[in-house]
């Protein structure tokens, strides 16, 4: 006969692996962690989707930047499934004079060494560079939309 704490140790155990790889999965600040050329800084920015120069993220596919907030600005993005924002800043190199990407529809490109990258999985386009863009918190409510780090 099989001892009834065998069971009792045996579910105990698998519910501290689901909630162990759970924690794991839930790290989503890595990036903005452990890149060495960037630092974030901590702001909160309100855009109203019915105001003009926010009115194009009502649709997917439409991004804006937003300058004066993080360290070079921010691009945000409706994907589609969702609103996402993106520091301006190319994250593969510190930030100086040439650093601040510019805007080209869903994509974003460093003048400094023409890195490019896509606002919609903040990958580089070739996928040969070490950090992607650096991701801020997006919360929704109605017609805003609030980025913040």
């Amino acid at each position: 006969m099989i001892n009834p704490n065998f069971f009792f140790r045996t579910k105990l155990l698998l519910c501290f692996l689901a909630f162990s790889v759970v924690l794991q999965s839930c790290s989503s600040d890595d990036n903005r962690i452990n890149n060495p050329n960037v630092n974030p800084i901590s702001f909160s920015v309100n855009l109203n989707t019915n105001l003009p120069e926010y009115s194009q993220l009502q649709f997917p596919g439409n991004s804006v930047y937003v300058s004066g907030v993080g360290i070079r600005g921010i691009f945000v993005i409706n994907t589609g499934a969702g609103i996402r924002a993106w520091e301006a800043t190319d994250p593969n190199h510190v930030p100086n004079s040439c650093s601040t990407m510019t805007l080209n529809g869903t994509e974003a490109t460093c003048p400094c060494e023409e890195n490019t990258y896509t606002l919609f999985t903040g990958q580089d386009t070739a996928q040969e560079l070490p950090y992607t863009l650096i991701e801020y918190r997006v919360a929704e409510n109605g017609n805003l939309i609030n980025v913040s780090y």
